[in-house]
């Protein structure tokens, strides 16, 4: 099948959520041997209009970030030449989905927005245009679709499409050192570590230990938060790791505590839950992390300190795993898979008009 992407901007610009996880489906389609193609400003060196890499043919549309007028009005020409099966557009910035809409009737092709909602959704008129005018929206969480349909979209044409991870992975790594309670990510405002800081400060007289994996600019006020509650001598920041070195820690761990304020899809809570960690979620209303855990015996939501603190300790009486299977339908092939029916569904709806 020949896919194009339209986005601005790539991972090769910038690294954001939104941009990794347009690489992260380029990268399915590729490795399954099909045809993918990027319509992007230029991020390569030199006159050429297209190059490849990893077997993905990137096709400019601009020559830098510098046009993005210039952009929108090839973007329509480059996807009519290539002649997709479906073209697939990142929503942002909102206006290149309508450049990739007209794009796409040129192509005689159904149009499918990627709506990651990093960094929340403006309520504006090109972002209600721009929804409004695709066959079809993905999502990665509940969350993110009700945002969506807030913009007056159908229902009917919004799906649910997480993140994958690859759950092969996971069994090739052995697990690290035994802990109780691991919290990942990047340290910065949103990270609400002194939640579990706070809840873990409470059972100060019993016995654990933490890992906190991730760095930021919040990292030294989060080691002197643990000074002070005089709990760092059981909490330990590892600081940035690999992979590897996280599903190691994840192996290990007993509970894996997600307490972040935004999250629009929590990838690195589900590679732990994944890895056999138990799941406690502290809720917040721009978080989508919760939806991983509802109706699991494995799982716990809380909505305050006194509520974490009784999930941590009930959380100890379960029995500790290194895997968990119940996480197979996010592994990579299956995600991928979830998206291949999308676009055949389009081009089956599209071929009866």
């Amino acid at each position: 099948m020949r896919v194009a992407f339209v986005s601005f901007e790539t991972v090769h610009h910038r690294e954001s959520e939104t941009n990794r996880r347009l690489q992260t489906i380029l990268e399915l389609l590729s490795e399954q041997g099909h045809d993918v193609h990027v319509c992007c400003a230029q991020f390569w060196d030199g006159e050429r209009s297209t190059i490849k890499r990893t077997g993905i043919s990137y096709h400019r549309a601009s020559a830098g970030l510098e046009a993005p007028t210039s952009f929108l009005a090839r973007v329509p020409f480059v996807l009519a030449k290539l002649g997709p099966d479906v073209v697939h557009a990142s929503v942002r910035p909102p206006k290149q989905a309508l450049a990739a809409r007209w794009g796409g009737m040129l192509a005689r092709a159904p149009t499918i927005l990627e709506w990651y909602g990093d960094g929340g959704i403006t309520n504006d008129w090109w972002t209600r245009r721009a929804a409004r005018w695709a066959d079809w929206i993905v999502v990665p969480s509940e969350l993110v679709e009700t945002w969506v349909r807030e913009l007056g979209v159908d229902e009917a044409t919004v799906e649910v499409v997480p993140n994958p991870i690859d759950v092969d992975r996971i069994d090739g790594v052995s697990p690290g050192d035994s802990v109780d309670v691991v919290y990942a990510r990047r340290l910065d405002a949103d990270a609400n570590l002194e939640s579990l800081f706070l809840a873990l400060a409470e059972l100060r007289t019993r016995d654990w230990r933490a890992v906190i994996v991730g760095d930021g600019p919040e990292r030294e006020a989060y080691e002197q938060l643990a000074g002070e509650l005089r709990i760092d001598d059981r909490v330990t920041f590892a600081g940035a790791c690999s992979l590897e070195e996280r599903l190691a820690i994840y192996r290990g761990a007993h509970v894996f505590a997600q307490t972040a304020e935004h999250c629009v899809f929590p990838t690195e809570m589900l590679w732990a839950l994944a890895a056999g960690c138990v799941g406690i979620v502290e809720y917040h209303a721009d978080s989508s992390a919760h939806e991983l855990v509802e109706g699991w015996d494995r799982g716990f939501r809380t909505t305050s300190e006194e509520e974490l603190v009784d999930a941590i300790l009930e959380a100890g009486g379960l029995a500790r795993r290194d895997t968990d299977d119940r996480f197979a339908s996010y592994d990579a092939g299956a995600v991928r898979d979830r998206y291949l029916t999308i676009y055949r569904t389009l081009q089956d709806s599209s071929s009866l008009v």
